[in-house]
Order: structure tokens, then sequence, then C-alpha cells
């Protein structure tokens, strides 16, 4: 089952902070600089006598690099800022495909099906993710989000006042697409193949020219069809061993629309209203087939209907005002819905009891508000300070069915949310700036479950300072340095989750651990994060940038699902029951490494391929779980990305490609249970052929080399052994883009 190869070894790097891990190894980063600024040294030593042509080709790509070059090099924070040139060449379908190329980024679940994202390789709720400044709306997905609705991306890797301490990985803060006078509209046409079922996909980008409204408006329509497989093998020593195969072919069909309306009056007055909508509609028609493996085998066939619905509306804006010559005001206000509609039957064909008839139905409805205000006043010192006050409010109201899912069930919840925080950010000399802030924040959720009021407060506070150091203000070399405390809250099912029942165990008699009853623990307290963060950049000349950046959080009150044999009221027998708490305290650090760079900028008789790579090392430890392999949950040992672009001088042609690997790993999640992921390995390549300035036509070829993605669960105890592996099935996926400007 492991991929032995994948994994290879590799020095780790350890922050000298109090832990049992050992002492900050300097010549791993020494070299890990070396490497990185090779590149650039050699550029420096490059002769002056370069060829016309190659210098034409460095100032063409200068003019956009340098636009998020210099933003995320004039941020005393560490940010990364990725615009639309790099969003829109590999010619994506989604923003999760772009995501997982991006330093430290990775995606959860089988290649090209999507899944969470997530920063350092930490878990769900560890990375903050924003939508154009604001917290994303509940029940809202990266993956629905076309990159062409997307302006930039800005990662930040450690916590800031202003954009919140929620935020242990970092922070992620997606910028939709900002209006361009006299900019023609984008016309996209995509048409995509995979596994014998085709999709489709239409992208319009209307940018307003008139004045003093300015502004764009973004609509994307799809009709997309995918096929599913997966085989489920469970070799247990306590009951008869299983196969399992589900396979369903389902489409999905919905459509995109956003905009952002700029007016602009008179003494600095501003008025930006970026409203946003989705639908969405998924049908899929499936089998499964189960095989009891006894001397007595047993086969039963089910089918199975998945619909679901899913809509939501949002209207963010921002009121801006300069008071005076050193003071603006801005108001930020945000208000939504989303509603959702899940019905999911199961019909068994025999009567074995290997598969049951089942109806599993969820549906809520979500509504949230916000209201911020900020205030910054520049000082003669060079000081910016930058103060602020901020609420959220989210109500649901949710019905459904026990088999719905772990994230589901019969309530009524509210979650409020109060913060204020100040900032300065200043100069102190040539060499050096910095920042420092603090934030606090406090979080109310209450829920209603089966006339029972569940409640949980948690109150933060978070200080955070990052300095900014130029060894030479007149040089291209940084060091970044940033000490953070940042904080997890629980999510509200981990609060207030009704008890779901184990879907193939009724609850009139016992069940087994790896399909355990659940329910919430309305006292967890919120995970806080002690963090550190060192990071050195070298700024290429021709554009470009090469960096090392290591990392470390100690963390408190870990929150994590348990799994135990309990006496409970709801069935006469003891069952196994998987319950969310605080189960002590962990630690996680590691290095990252990322290279952008043209190739004839270090060997000048190379091609002037573009460069873009990223290798990170995570290593992680949750110190009350014996180990080995008692990391954070679903914590790879390390991310790597290499890709390049080439645009030919003969033919109108540009050529590239990405390989994105994540090696397979276990995860130690208690004394019982262990999880595994498998390795993935993903090769893009894509080719654009320009036939004028306003039209193209790009092939692009995801999961270039499909390959089967595993996982297992595993629960060990000195009288039971039972492990479920899954493995599911991936395709390559062509697509044809016409592009044009109109």
């Amino acid at each position: 089952m492991r991929d032995t190869c994948s994994t290879p070894p590799f020095p780790f790097v350890a922050l000298p902070l109090k832990s049992h891990w050992p002492a900050l190894n300097l010549g791993l980063v020494t070299s890990a600089v070396v490497w990185m600024a090779a590149p650039g040294m050699a550029l420096a030593q490059a002769p002056s006598s370069a060829a016309p042509s190659t210098d034409l080709g460095q100032v063409e790509i200068r003019g956009t690099r340098n636009t998020d070059t210099e933003a995320r090099q004039q941020s005393t924070a560490s940010k990364i800022v990725i615009g639309r040139e790099e969003i829109e060449k590999q010619g994506d379908a989604s923003l999760g495909e772009v995501l997982k190329r991006l330093p430290g980024i990775t995606v959860q679940g089988a290649p090209g099906r999507g899944g969470a994202i997530r920063m350092r390789g930490l878990g769900s709720g560890y990375t903050q993710i924003l939508l154009d400044g604001e917290r994303m709306p509940p029940g809202f997905s990266v993956d629905s989000l076309t990159p062409e609705q997307v302006e930039r991306i800005e990662i930040l890797r450690a916590p800031t006042a202003e954009t919140g301490a929620r935020a242990i990985a970092g922070t992620i803060n997606i910028v939709l697409r900002e209006g361009q006078k006299a900019t023609p509209d984008d016309l996209k046409i995509t048409r995509s193949q995979e596994n014998g079922q085709g999709s489709s996909m239409v992208n319009w980008v209307h940018n307003l020219n008139t004045a003093p409204l300015s502004g764009t408006f973004t609509l994307s329509a799809m009709d997309n069809q995918r096929a599913d497989q997966s085989l489920t093998e469970i070799d247990s020593d306590y009951r008869d061993d299983q196969v399992r195969t589900t396979e369903s072919s389902g489409r999905r069909q919905g459509v995109h629309a956003n905009a952002r309306l700029q007016w602009k009056g008179e003494q600095g007055k501003t008025l930006t209203l970026t409203p946003f909508l989705i639908y969405s509609e998924f049908a899929a028609h499936g089998r499964i087939n189960a095989q009891r493996l006894s001397s007595n085998a047993i086969t039963d066939t089910a089918l199975t209907d998945n619909e679901s619905r899913y809509a939501a509306a949002r209207l963010n804006g921002q009121w801006g005002q300069r008071l005076s010559a050193d003071d603006r005001l801005e108001v930020r206000f945000g208000l939504g819905q989303a509603k959702y509609d899940q019905h999911l039957m199961q019909t068994a064909v025999a009567s074995t009891g290997l598969l049951f008839n089942a109806l599993d139905e969820q549906r809520f409805t979500d509504r949230s508000t916000s209201l911020n205000a900020k205030w910054t006043r520049v000082l003669d010192s060079g000081h910016q300070l930058v103060s602020g006050l901020e609420h959220e409010g989210v109500r649901r109201v949710e019905e459904a069915s026990a088999g719905a899912g772990d994230e589901s069930g019969n309530l009524k919840a509210r979650t409020a949310r109060w913060a204020a925080y100040t900032q300065d950010e200043f100069k102190i000399n040539p060499n050096w700036s910095a920042y420092a802030g603090i934030r606090y924040e406090t979080i109310l959720t209450e829920g209603q479950v089966m006339e029972e009021l569940k409640r949980n407060k948690s109150q933060v506070w978070t200080p955070l300072l990052h300095a900014l150091w130029k060894p030479d203000p007149a040089k291209r070399d940084q060091v970044r340095m940033s000490l953070t405390r940042s904080y997890k809250t629980p999510t509200l099912y981990n609060l207030v989750a009704p008890l779901r029942y184990s879907r193939d165990f009724p609850s009139s008699g016992n069940n087994v651990p790896t399909q355990p009853d659940r329910v919430g623990n309305p006292d967890l307290r919120a995970e806080l994060a002690t963090g550190i963060d060192l990071g050195f950049e070298r700024y290429l000349e021709g554009g470009g940038v090469l960096s090392a950046n290591v990392f470390r959080r100690n963390i408190q009150d870990l929150i994590r699902y348990q799994t135990r044999l309990q006496t409970v009221a709801w069935s006469t027998q003891q069952r196994w029951v998987s319950t969310p708490l605080n189960v002590g305290d962990a630690v996680t650090q590691g290095v990252e490494l990322e290279a952008k760079f043209r190739l004839n900028q270090a060997w000048a008789e190379a091609w002037p391929v573009d460069i873009r790579s990223n290798i990170s090392f995570f290593r992680s430890k949750v110190l009350d779980i014996p180990g080995p392999n008692n990391r954070l949950d679903q914590q790879p040992n390390m991310t790597a990305n290499l890709g390049g672009d080439y645009r030919l001088r003969s033919l109108p042609l540009t050529l590239g490609g990405n390989l994105n690997w994540n090696p397979d790993y276990d995860t130690r999640r208690s004394q019982e249970q262990w999880s595994y992921q498998g390795v993935k390995r993903v090769l893009d390549v894509y080719g654009q052929w320009r036939f004028s300035s306003v039209t193209a036509l790009r092939l692009t070829v995801s999961n270039l080399v499909p390959r089967d993605y595993e996982t297992a669960t595993t629960f060990l105890t000195g009288a039971q052994h039972e492990t479920a592996k899954t493995t599911d099935r991936n395709w390559r996926n062509i697509q044809l883009r016409l592009e044009m400007k109109i």
C-alpha cells in the first residue's frame, strides 16, 4: 500500500524554542540560502554583452512581474502576490488548481477532484481564507471560483492585526477582478474531455469605462460531467472482510456572476460595491457493489441517486473618505444568504444485510452580516497607524437525516464575532522597518439541538510583531522576521453537532470503531499558537525572486476527534463514539524554498525559459500522543512544484507545464487510530497558439499521467484490528480553450 520510494530523506530545520526538538540547523539554512541565491550570483557575474534580443525579452516580462514583486518587496509583513499573468498562465478550470502550485500550499483529495486548501500542510481551520479581505461566506468553496473571476491572490505567511489572527498556518486573500479602463472584454470558451465525458464552460469579463463609475463584470457558466470510481477493502479480525466498489456519473451545471463597481467623488470619497452570485445544480446516478469475503460469501448491490442544489448571494461594500491630509476613514459592510438542499437515495437490490435502503437529506440556510470600520493616520515621523472595529454574525437553520454526513444535523445556531485592533507600521532607518500590532477578538457560538441549548464563548488577545531588514538599501536582498500569536476556533459542528448514528449500525445494538457515532463538544477551547518566522529574499534585476523561509508554531489545546467505547443514553449496549477533545499541545515547523526567474538570467547561453519552483519541508508532533508519525492531521512531510514556460521566437507558440508532488505518509491520531494518505504526482502541460494580439487557442492537459489515489484508516487495540483502505480512480483531462478580446 505504501510507496516507499516517494518519501526521500531530508535534513530538518528546528527553531530554538522550548520543545523536545533539536536546535536550529544553521548549516541547512545556510545551504538553502546559498542554493536559492545561486542563480542570482550567476546573474551578477554574467557578461554585460548579452544579445539585444534577450534584453528586450526581459523588459517585456518585467512589466507585469514587477507589479506583483514590488507589492511583495515593499510589504513589512511577509506577503506573496500572484497576479493575473500567473493565474491565467496554465489555463486552469478552477482556482484550486492554481493554488496547488503556490509555495507551501496543498489541496486535499484525489487529483483533479478538488478539496480543502491548506497552507504548510495544516488541516481545516488553520488556514484563513478571505474573499476581498472578508471571511468566506458560510458553505462557500474556493473550488467554485474560476480563475477568470480573480484579479490576484495574496498569501500572508504570518498573521497581521488588520487581516485577522485566526491564521495559525497563514492567510490566503483572494481579490476579485478589478476594472481597467481602455481594456477590451475577455471571452473564453472551453471544451474538455475526461474519461469519455465532456464538459463546457464560458467566461466573459466586461470592463466598464464610464466616469465617474468604473469597474468590471464577470460571468461564468458551466456544464460539467464527471465520473467517480472507488474501491474500499475492509480487513478485520472481528468481522468478515469486505470489498466495496462504488461508481457514479455526475453532472454539475452552474452560473457564477460577480462585479466590482467603484465610484470616485471629490475630496477622496470612494464607494465600492462587489455583488456576488452563485447557483449550481448537481445530479449523479451510480451503484455500489458489496461482497463479504468469507466461507459463506455474500454479494449485494445498491443503486444510488444524488441530487443537490446550492444558491448564494452576497453584497459587500466599502465607503472611503479622506478626513484630512493625514487621516482616512473606511467603512465596510456585507450581507448575504446561502441555501443548500441535498437528496441522496440508496436502494438495495437484495436483502443480504450488506447494503440497506437509505434516504439521506440535508437542507440549510445561512444568513450572514458584517460591519467593519478602519481609521488610518499617517504621521510626520513615518508612522502609519491603523485602528479598526469589526462585527460579524452568522445564523444557520438546518434539517438533516441521520446519514447525511458528519457536518450536518437538525439545529438552529448562530455565531457572533467582535474584534478590535490597532497597528503601527513605520520605518526606523533606511535599513530597518517594523510593524507592531495587537488584536482582541471574541466569538460566541450558540446552538439549539433537540431543544437543548449549547453555548461556547472564546476570547483571545493576539500581539503581533514583524520586522524587515535590508543589509544594503541600495541592493535587493532583505530579511524578514515575525513573532506572532494566532489561534484556531472550534467549528460550529465541533461545538454543537447533534448525535450522528453510525450509518450501517442502528442504535439498537453495538457498532464498530471504524464506524462510530459522533457528537459535538460545547466545552472545547480555542487552539492558541505562538509562532516565529524568519525569511531571506533576493529580488533579481530582470524580474523574479529567490527566497528561503523557516517557521515554527507551538500550539496549545489541540483539538482532535477521539473514538472511545462508551456507555450512552441512546442504546442499551456500549457504543463506539467519536468526540472532539482538547488533547494537549503540539508543535509544527518547516522550511520553504522558492525560486522564480528566467533561465538565461543565471546562464546566458540558456533558453529564456521562465522557471517557477518551490519546495517545502514540514514536520510536526502532537506531544501527548505516542510516536512514530504522531503528526498533525493530514500534514505531509513535504510538497514540491516545478514549472516552466517558454515562448518560441520563430512561432507564436508558448509551451509550459508544472509537476506537483506530495509524498505519502501515515498519521497516528491516537493510541488506537491511524490514517494514511497516498502519494500524489500530478503533471499538467499546456500550449498556447496566438493567432493575433486578440485571439489565441490554448490546449491544456491536466493530470497527464493519472495515478490512483489511496487513503486508509486503521483502528488497533489489544483485542481488535480493522483497516479500511480506499482507492480512488482519476483520469487525464484534455481541455481546449478559445481566448478572445472583443
